[in-house]
């Protein structure tokens, strides 16, 4: 819980007048026109300077040399099969990353499109796995004003004129556009899901103009959390003393970014649709066999608003309308000609040709009145493939359908309910920001670095179960199959989970005869899913009975049925759900969709007891292993063939590693303790089992701690741990507290005292090999780091406090150890101000082991801040956080604004751009305010509550493999490759 006062707070550090005049603040005082008190600002004209990328030292690419030439020659491989491999360290984007990137558009999981502080549209994701950087620079707002009777006109496109390819003097193309805006008199704020661009006085200076931009990411809200959607609501106040008419006018490509406008056979429509919403439809034909994808832009008609449209133009001479006539016809009558509407479709364009389309809204504003104007962009992919061809239907397909003309209805809802939209965002926003007790710049960093769940790469499909293969991908499934053995493992179990027998089988194409595909036409959400039921002992006081049947989710019940849903490690690590990055992550989830934290953790509960026995070759070592090993949890989901082809990840054999297992017990726990929801604890019991049962092998010596192998085996992937080390035996003992308490909320009392009984042993053994009286060593082996300070060497403790369980060490251990990481590997970095480094040494040098150990991670910083904050030192917390701001968020810092990279070095540069694990600053937004059954949890301590009897002192590390596993655990639907429960 946060303190009464916190120290370190700075309220006013960003206020909105300093930005813009006052009084132009008091006109936009209505219709939540005005920008917010708390929002991250900045100037239209300030510069968007390149971002520096990292680079390794020279005795670290001598190290890494071979894993290079593997890594290489797997990128080759991939890209000769029309894949990219999921790590490319060798392909640059042709568009250099740039200080540029603003809030972006739309919900989750439908395709994402963002949008610079400046106006441009960028960063595209309408493919999944698929980022163009690069900006479609058609794609404008431009506002067009006259007075005095057409003697006094203003016009210009609604974004600084400083952009490449823009100024090409004499051609037909957006380069004989008005780029008049200066962006001196202009600024943008930004309150993730809205921002507001406020233009003052620019370029009519008695016209102020204010653009709100709305997007429907509303926590709770399954539906339109999901809609592929924005709206763009302009606010017009006319100051001067003759009334003006404004048109303003909504430009848009026919593209999903990179050269795609240039592929062909696009074709556009305009429409008239009801409320009066009217617009155009951009159908989109997508290269290499992608879905299409159709986009909407719209206005809509009022009283005093009139729309009208531009169907078609292009940006060449040979165009029979051009950019320039687009222009030109605005700037002469302020309006496109009525008849537009029923010009009909488009002759679809020929390759090489980029269509465009416009929508333009005008109306007269009189002197010293208001006027508003709403525009909205929608876009319509309804169908998602993965590159090796499993094929799923969106999640708004549920509510909006498949048919092209759904971007219309989206766009049409979207003008109709974004108010609603905005009262569900205030509503969840304004105790946050409203909390006195915070500093600003946290306030609003919390809801920025939300923008990973849409931006980020995220994938929601419409139904709980994974679809089947489409007819038109069979030729390559069967060539996939042909070509390896897939190797089922099938347990039979009591109803205890104990297992009876085990048959193992390897199998080949013949042996599939019976797969069934869809025609193409068929939707993958319409398979049925049997209501397999799980029966499990549960503790007394639960029931009357001895066994209790808990449903696992329905699939029928629209309440319940969330989807699927999955989101990118980053745009440059392209893996779907990676899991030991999730464990930082996922607190955002957790807080604002809880039930898609669920799901996501009933996929990888499902995933453990799988295996696919298809030969992989590790790039660190050149050894061959194979893909997902039953008992281990998944690095990932997969890339190419998510939920089917598990581990894209192939650096190293992460069924070594010691932190996916014990990571997967503590956030099944965290989330069963902060749900209470029985029927997921239920469902992935057997699972939570499993994970600890396969980590025994690991304990090499039996004095009840795991071991580090030697190489660098968990999330910190290239920096080496020998024996005990901090980072994974904190986790490891957290794990056994956190299985031991789950097993007792659900009648496994044997386990449960197996687990306290290990608990009991491993925990000493921990504090004796690593604690050296004011931090815990690196790890226990005698390296020239093993006495390294690790910033994260308590991530096992934030697990522990953030689920409600006893600390794991006393109270002083906790604090000295936070303490001495805030002494050293924050405020030894210029004065705190970026974050905590991952190493250092006793002696206040920073760690140079490797890469990894002298960067500064931006989600274990946050993570760092939440352990602090949970152990009573706020101030150290937000200090600490506070570097990650300075660095990467304010003015002063490298502009790495909603794109947070993974790392950056002590001298600011970048590793890996857009990366999940700065979520975890909803880590400590849980630290601030626990659940009920959160804190609730320490008076009723469940571990007391565990009787270890002399019997469970025998451990399970003696016995082979994974001994127990559920009765229909319910794998992933038409999947060969995974467990035949």
């Amino acid at each position: 819980m946060v303190s009464g006062n916190l120290f370190h707070c700075r309220k006013n550090s960003w206020p909105p007048d300093e930005y813009i005049s006052k009084s132009t603040l008091q006109l936009f005082d209505f219709d939540s026109a005005s920008p917010p008190e708390q929002a991250w600002r900045r100037k239209l004209n300030g510069h968007a300077n390149l971002l520096k990328e990292f680079s390794v030292t020279f005795v670290e690419a001598i190290k890494m040399v071979r894993l290079g030439i593997r890594l290489w020659s797997y990128v080759r491989e991939e890209a000769s099969q029309g894949r990219k491999a999921p790590i490319d360290p060798f392909t640059k984007e042709a568009c250099k990353p740039s200080a540029s990137q603003g809030v972006p558009l739309g919900g989750m999981g439908s395709g994402s499109i963002s949008r610079g502080f400046r106006g441009e549209f960028r960063q595209w994701q309408i493919i999944p796995g698929t980022c163009e950087a690069s900006p479609v620079m058609a794609n404008q707002f431009s506002i067009f004003i006259s007075r005095d009777g057409g003697n006094k006109k203003y016009a210009s496109v609604l974004a600084p004129g400083q952009h490449e390819g823009i100024g090409k003097a004499g051609d037909s193309g957006i380069s004989s556009w008005g780029w008049n805006l200066d962006g001196q008199h202009s600024t943008y704020h930004a309150l993730f899901p809205r921002a507001w661009t406020v233009y003052d006085g620019e370029p009519d200076p008695e016209l102020k103009v204010s653009c709100r931009q709305i997007s429907p990411f509303i926590p709770h809200n399954y539906r339109d959390s999901s809609l592929p959607t924005a709206v763009f609501v302009y606010t017009l106040v006319n100051t001067g003393k003759e009334r003006a008419k404004v048109s303003l006018v909504f430009s848009w490509a026919n593209s999903i970014g990179g050269i795609s406008h240039l592929s062909g056979d696009h074709v556009n429509e305009p429409f008239i649709g009801e409320d009066g919403v009217s617009g155009v439809l951009l159908h989109h034909k997508t290269a290499k066999g992608n879905p299409p994808v159709t986009f909407a832009i719209a206005a809509c008609e009022t009283q005093n608003v009139s729309v009208t449209v531009l169907p078609s133009f292009g940006l060449s001479e040979g165009s029979g309308v051009t950019a320039k006539d687009m222009w030109d016809k605005m700037v002469q009558d302020g309006q496109f000609d009525r008849g537009n509407f029923s010009s009909g479709p488009s002759v679809p364009s020929s390759p090489g040709e980029t269509l465009c389309a416009a929508v333009a809204a005008s109306a007269w504003v009189e002197p010293h009145g208001k006027c508003t104007v709403a525009f909205s962009l929608s876009w319509s992919s309804p169908k998602v493939k993965f590159l090796k061809g499993f094929s799923y239907h969106r999640r708004y397909t549920k509510f909006y359908g498949t048919s092209e003309k759904a971007a219309q209805t989206l766009a049409h809802d979207a003008l109709t309910n974004y108010k609603r939209w905005e009262e569900e965002i205030e509503k969840w926003q304004r105790p946050i920001l409203m909390d006195e007790r915070l500093p600003e710049w946290y306030k609003f960093t919390l809801f920025n670095e939300l923008y990973f769940l849409v931006a980020g790469g995220t994938v929601w499909i419409d139904s709980s179960v994974v679809g089947k293969k489409m007819a038109n991908d069979h030729d390559e499934l069967v060539a996939r199959i042909k070509e390896d053995d897939i190797k089922a493992t099938e347990a039979k179990v009591s109803g205890r989970g104990e297992e009876v027998s085990r048959t193992t089988t390897t199998t080949t194409l013949n042996d599939f005869s019976g797969v069934e595909f869809d025609d193409e036409e068929n939707s993958t959400s319409s398979s049925h899913v049997s209501e397999d039921e799980l029966m499990v002992p549960l503790k007394s006081g639960y029931t009357d009975r001895s066994y209790q049947t808990y449903k696992v989710m329905d699939p029928g019940n629209t309440e319940e049925d969330v989807g699927r849903f999955l989101y990118l490690e980053g745009v440059e690590y392209v893996m779907w759900c990676t899991y030991d990055v999730h464990f930082y992550a996922s607190f955002a989830l957790l807080e604002l969709f809880p039930k898609i934290e669920l799901n996501i953790q009933r996929d990888f509960a499902k995933a453990v007891l799988s295996e696919d026995g298809r030969k992989v070759k590790f790039l660190a070592d050149g050894k061959y292993g194979i893909r997902k090993v039953r008992g281990a949890v998944p690095h990932d989901l997969g890339t190419h063939d998510p939920w089917n082809e598990m581990n894209a990840y192939n650096i190293h054999d992460t069924s070594r590693w010691k932190d996916l297992n014990t990571k997967f017990v503590l956030q099944v726990y965290r989330d069963f303790a902060a749900t209470r929801d029985m029927s997921f604890g239920v469902d992935v019991w057997p699972s939570v089992r499993a994970a600890i049962e396969y980590m025994e092998q690991f304990d090499r010596d039996g004095d009840g701690v795991i071991e580090n192998d030697g190489f660098p085996d968990q999330t910190y992937d290239t920096w080496t741990v020998h024996g005990i080390s901090a980072y994974c035996g904190c986790l490891w003992v957290a794990a056994l507290q956190a299985a031991a308490a789950m097993a007792h909320e659900l009648g496994d009392q044997e386990f449960a005292e197996t687990c306290k009984s290990k608990f009991l042993k491993a925990k000493p053994v921990l504090e004796a090999k690593l604690w050296n009286g004011s931090y815990f060593n690196y790890d226990s082996g005698s390296s020239s780091n093993s006495k390294s300070i690790q910033a994260d060497q308590l991530a096992g403790q934030w697990y522990t406090a953030s689920s409600g369980l006893p600390p794991l060490f006393d109270d002083f251990k906790i604090k000295s150890a936070l303490k001495k990481i805030y002494d050293f590997n924050v405020m030894k970095i210029r004065g705190g101000r970026m974050g905590a480094v991952n190493g250092m040494h006793p002696n206040g040098k920073v760690d140079e082991t490797c890469m990894q150990s002298r960067e500064i991670w931006t989600g274990v910083t946050y993570g760092v801040a939440a352990t602090m904050i949970l152990a009573g030192m706020e101030e150290e917390a937000f200090k600490t956080a506070e570097g990650i701001f300075l660095a990467g968020w304010s003015e002063e810092g490298f502009g790495y604004w909603f794109q947070t990279p993974e790392a950056w070095s002590t001298d600011g540069h970048y590793r890996s751009l857009i990366y999940m694990r700065p979520l975890s600053i909803w880590g400590m937004q849980w630290a601030l305010s626990l659940p009920k059954a959160i804190l609730e949890a320490p008076k009723i301590n469940v571990m007391d509550r565990i009787h270890v009897s002399s019997a469970s002192t025998k451990f399970f590390h003696h016995e082979t493999g994974v001994r127990r596993i559920a009765t229909k655990a319910k794998c992933f639907g038409d999947s060969v490759f995974n467990c035949a429960c």
